[in-house]
């Protein structure tokens, strides 16, 4: 399949390119943190946040090729604008199954800039979706949520929360899941970070008898399982598309130090276990590059139709080349890589848990696997 861009959206990527150069070009301009709010609302007033939201809402109504072409360069371009990831998962799952005031308050949010997060997994429910029980209870008027969600991405930053809650059911079973809109600063609500490598990015959530309105409720009630599931294009998209930018930046930097480097009177790049070690490395960044485009073209086609095995697929390749390259680039750099001064040791990071979030490498291959009836 071609990947081929119009001329649209080649201005677009130019664009974005651009842009993060200018603003985002060194590290005293990016920071530390992996979410910088001045350039994000930058981004929000060109209109870039709502590349696939609705026209009605205030979005540019594209679809998910240009969703991954704006995610890919924005992530080479290394521009600190990581609230995006979770809030345009956030955005699809309510454009899919919200009522007609989330949509206008979530979707024109991410429009404006705003932050939103989503609550799923738990101290004893990462893989195992179906064993989550924070649980929300219904009342005459309300829901009463209490329980502990985990590894929540953004929630320090976010507007409003996505949360996936028991409302039925008991753990073990996919039957008995609802998603629900709770403001970030929701009385009962405690969000209290999680230290980790990559800095302040995760979170855990205590929720204690907050109180949410029967509009809370994303969706259909104990329907949340379906709707997750009918999410998966979007979210892999967005993940794989983010780690083939990184991928592709971390071989650029890691390249641009071998032509340079000298030992043994030549540019270490020019031995031959280098050179064959970027032959493979461009390859499998090509391969990615080809899937990312050819699983987006099948989204845009049929929106509604759910890949599983395509989706599975471009997520596992991806954040394993991703990962492979960063790693790679780290050891062709020698003890440059691994120093701070340096910008690879941030994209090993980086590439190292995107195996992990959004479903293991271990879970996709599982998927995969049951596509072919095993």
């Amino acid at each position: 399949m071609s990947i081929d861009l119009s001329d649209e959206q080649k201005a677009f990527t130019e664009a974005v390119d651009d842009f993060c150069r200018r603003e985002a070009g060194t590290r005293e301009q990016r920071g530390d943190s992996p979410h910088h709010p001045g350039l994000y609302r930058k981004m929000a007033d060109l209109g870039w946040l709502g590349v696939t939201i609705p026209e009605e809402y205030g979005g540019s109504g594209a679809g998910m090729l240009d969703t991954c072409l704006f995610l890919e360069h924005v992530a080479y371009g290394q521009a600190p604008v990581g609230g995006f990831t979770t809030s345009a998962i956030v955005a699809a799952a309510v454009q899919r199954s919200g009522s007609d005031e989330q949509k206008k308050t979530v979707l024109g949010g991410l429009v404006n800039g705003r932050v939103y997060s989503i609550a799923m997994s738990e101290p004893e429910a990462g893989s195992d979706v179906a064993n989550l029980s924070c649980r929300a209870v219904r009342t005459d008027d309300d829901w009463i949520v209490n329980g502990q969600k985990t590894w929540c991405s953004n929630a320090h930053l976010a507007d409003a929360i996505l949360l996936v809650a028991r409302t039925g059911g008991r753990p073990g079973e996919h039957a008995g899941l609802t998603m629900l809109m709770v403001p970030a600063d929701a009385p009962g609500l405690r969000i209290s970070g999680i230290e980790t490598m990559g800095g302040k990015e995760v979170n855990d959530l205590y929720f204690t008898d907050v109180r949410l309105p029967a509009d809370a409720v994303v969706g259909t009630v104990d329907k949340g399982w379906q709707q997750l599931m009918a999410g998966l294009n979007t979210e892999r998209l967005i993940l794989a598309a983010l780690m083939l930018g990184t991928a592709q930046r971390a071989f650029d930097d890691a390249l641009d130090f071998i032509r340079q480097r000298k030992q043994f009177g030549r540019p270490v790049g020019s031995f031959q276990a280098l050179r064959h070690r970027v032959a493979d490395l461009a390859t499998e960044i090509e391969c990615c590059r080809l899937l990312v485009h050819r699983v987006a073209t099948l989204a845009d086609r049929d929106p509604d139709k759910v890949l599983p095995r395509e989706s599975s697929m471009v997520k596992l390749k991806t954040t394993e080349v991703a990962r492979q390259v960063a790693l790679a680039g780290m050891q062709m750099m020698g003890g440059y890589g691994y120093a701070t001064e340096y910008d690879m040791e941030r994209h090993v990071r980086a590439t190292l848990v995107s195996t992990i979030y959004g479903g293991t490498s271990e879970i996709q291959r599982d998927i995969i696997g049951k596509t072919y009836g095993l």
